[in-house]
Parts: structure tokens; C-alpha cells; sequence
């Protein structure tokens, strides 16, 4: 009995399945023709979420717990520290929503094509049903996106995006940035809590004493949510990218048909080559160099 991975490898064979009526239209796409976008509700409504959520906790942590603190410094350092975290975590989201995830041409499944690929006897090619495409080793379809994603971990509405090739990198660097900022905010609300409570409330806060409690209520409601999803996220993306295999493919039990790396090796092929400070930089675009995305047993 065949597995379901063999069966869908069986039916991308049929040429049935290849003609063009067969294929669904892609998502609307940026006018810019530069800027990846996709126009899901669901994900949109989502990313504009999370945007609030860390704008209502930087309110919180500016104006409830630290211009009314009386230590200077210890404002200024934890302002300064949240703030830049809180930056590079909506600057990785950013990048991870509209970085093209590695989106495989769509409708390049044409006789002309496969013909320039000049493949071998007995070499055989695999095409997507659904967007007429030529479906490169480890890619799968997203029926959000309506495209096939190289090296496609998952579709995560947080960013409106595949989580794929071209931009794992922001995405794990954006569960980083929001436990980190969630675990700073939840140490700085436990202060506060035992500071006002030694305190008389109407000192430590600029705000009334019962709309201090249900704003540091909610701030740390929210960062224990996200800091517990967040840092499984993260654990489980920098597991899935140690061992080289995304989620689909471990979810599917796909056969290993790629060489094995170091894990080490593998860090640098979504992080880029060699190590630097730019591993750390939702602005840096990962530089491969020695690290060599695909390497596969023959």
C-alpha cells in the first residue's frame, strides 16, 4: 500500500492534471512588482493583531511602568533595551511577510521548458496540478499563497506568509524578538507589582490605581500567551533547521533524499555564511557563500 506522499507523487505524474483551465489563478499581487504580498484576510487581520499588541505593550511599558519610575537610569536602560527589541521584532515581521518565502515560477510547466532542462534518461521531473509548475525538489503547494514555496515549512498567518527558502531567517528571528520582549516586560511588570505594593499606589503610576492594575493585568496576560508560543516556535524552528528537514516533511514523513550536514552547516544555509553580527539582522539578506542550499544523494 502506497503512502499518501506517493500517492500525490503518482498524480503530479498524470498529464491530465497539467493543463492550463486546471490551474487556479495566484493570489493579487503588489502592483510594485518588487514587494511580495499576499492578500489573505484572514492573515492580513492577523498581522495587523500583532502589530497592536506589541504598540500596546511598548504603551504600557513607557507610561505605566517606566516615566513614572524615580531611578533614571534603570528608565532609561530598560527603555532603551525594550524599545530596540520591540523594533527588531516588527522589522523581522516585516520581512518576513513580504519576502518572496521562494515561490516557484507559476505555469513553467511547458514542453519548451522541460525540454531546456535537458534532464537525463530515466530523470524524472515532478509538476504541480494546481499552478502548473515544475515542483523543485522539497517544495509544496500553499493553498493559502496558491503557489509552491521551496523548502515550505508552514503557512503561519501571524505573518501573512509562507514560511519558506527565502525568509525562515526573519521568521525565526521574529519568535526570538517577541519572547524576548515578552520576558522583559513580564520581569519589568513583577517589579512594578512589588514596588507599588511596598508603595502607595498613586506614586507609582501616572494612571488611576485600578487602571494600573488592569493595564499591567493585560501586559502580562499577554506576554506569558506569547512568550510560551513564541519560544516553542522558536525551539521548534531552530530544531526543524539543525536537522534539516521543515515541518511538512516531518509531518508527511517524507523520504530523505538530500545529503546530511552538520548542524552547524545548516544554520548557515538559512542564516547565511560564515557567522556574523548579521545573523541577528532582520536587515541582512542571508549570503549563502560556501553553504550549499541543496545538496542530495545520488
Amino acid at each position: 500500500m502506497k503512502s499518501p506522499a506517493h500517492r500525490s507523487r503518482d498524480i503530479e505524474r498524470q498529464a491530465g492534471y497539467l493543463k492550463p483551465e486546471h490551474c487556479a489563478p495566484p493570489p493579487p499581487r503588489s502592483s510594485s512588482g518588487t514587494m511580495w504580498f499576499i492578500r489573505d484576510s484572514c492573515g492580513i487581520v492577523c498581522g495587523i493583531i500583532t502589530w497592536l499588541l506589541v504598540f500596546y505593550a511598548e504603551f504600557v511599558v513607557v507610561f505605566v511602568l517606566l516615566l513614572p519610575a524615580k531611578n533614571v537610569a534603570y528608565s532609561f536602560f530598560n527603555g532603551l533595551l525594550f524599545n530596540g527589541l520591540a523594533f527588531l521584532a516588527l522589522a523581522s515581521h516585516a520581512r518576513a511577510m513580504c519576502t518572496d518565502p521562494g515561490a516557484v515560477p507559476k505555469g513553467n510547466a511547458t514542453k519548451e521548458f522541460i525540454e531546456s532542462l535537458q534532464l537525463k534518461p530515466g530523470q524524472v521531473v515532478y509538476k504541480c496540478p494546481k499552478c502548473c509548475s515544475i515542483k523543485p525538489d522539497r517544495a509544496h503547494h500553499c493553498s493559502v499563497c496558491k503557489r509552491c514555496i521551496k523548502k515550505m515549512d508552514h503557512h503561519c498567518p501571524w505573518v501573512n506568509n509562507c514560511v519558506g527558502e527565502n525568509n525562515q531567517k526573519y521568521f525565526v528571528l521574529f519568535t526570538m524578538y517577541i519572547a524576548l520582549i515578552s520576558l522583559h516586560a513580564l520581569i519589568m511588570a513583577a517589579f512594578h507589582f512589588v514596588f507599588c505594593f511596598e508603595e502607595d499606589w498613586s506614586k507609582c503610576s501616572n494612571f488611576s490605581p485600578p487602571a494600573t492594575v488592569i493595564l499591567l493585568i493585560l501586559l502580562c496576560f499577554e506576554g506569558l500567551l506569547f512568550l510560551i508560543f513564541t519560544a516553542v516556535m522558536f525551539g521548534t524552528q531552530v530544531h526543524s533547521i539543525c536537522s534539516d528537514e521543515t515541518g511538512i516533511e516531518q509531518l508527511k514523513k517524507e523520504e530523505r533524499r538530500w545529503a546530511k550536514r552538520s548542524k552547524w552547516m545548516n544554520m548557515k544555509v538559512v542564516f547565511g555564511h560564515p557567522f556574523s553580527i548579521a545573523w541577528l539582522s532582520p536587515f541582512a539578506t542571508p549570503d549563502h557563500g560556501k553553504a550549499d542550499v541543496y545538496q542530495y544523494i545520488v
